[in-house]
């Protein structure tokens, strides 16, 4: 089955915060506590309908730790949206946000300014350990001009497969592929 269109996304943010899990669970619908931390970049495929069009995400999932964030932008190149990650249990985990937009911005060569960036609030099923206020996040997201904001958990499923869906769909409209 040939793609509609292909998307290329890079997912981001801090170590630990549940990136590889994420995309592990969406990949293969199985929760898995033991990931190894990324080394680097590694990416997949998957494809999906959106709209009755058939689509195909390229998704490059970013290593968090300090020493491989300076090969973030150029993975970029080519990118046509972002998850930026965040652990709501853990503050820390939005303090390098800017950094984090910043860099990924800077790699970024697209046809226009604005490329969808989607935040998402990890661990959802730890809410009793909230220490991110969803209010706080969400105008964080808002005030830099990320397309959306999305809380989710691996470990039960929850929003995985809308995180994908919805960057998937912005894109298409981006692209005029939808209305």
């Amino acid at each position: 089955m040939l793609a509609d269109a292909m998307f290329k996304i890079c997912i981001f943010g801090d170590g630990g915060v549940g990136k590889t899990t994420l995309l592990n669970r969406y990949l293969t619908g199985v929760f898995q506590s033991n990931s190894d931390m990324t080394i680097g970049v590694d990416f997949h495929i998957k494809k999906l309908e959106i709209e009755e069009k058939r689509v195909s995400l390229q998704i490059w999932d970013f290593a968090g730790e300090d020493r491989f964030r300076f090969l973030l932008p150029s993975y970029v190149f080519g990118a046509s949206g972002g998850v930026f990650m965040y652990d709501i249990t853990r503050y820390s985990s939005l303090k390098n946000f800017q950094d984090w937009l910043d860099i990924f911005k800077q790699g970024y060569k697209g046809p226009s300014n604005q490329i969808p960036i989607i935040m998402v609030g990890s661990k959802l099923d730890l809410e009793y350990k909230r220490a991110v206020p969803r209010a706080e996040a969400y105008n964080l997201a808002k005030n830099n001009n990320l397309t959306g904001y999305i809380e989710c958990s691996s470990k039960d499923g929850r929003n995985v497969q809308e995180i994908f869906f919805e960057i998937g769909r912005i894109m298409m409209k981006q692209t005029n592929m939808i209305d």
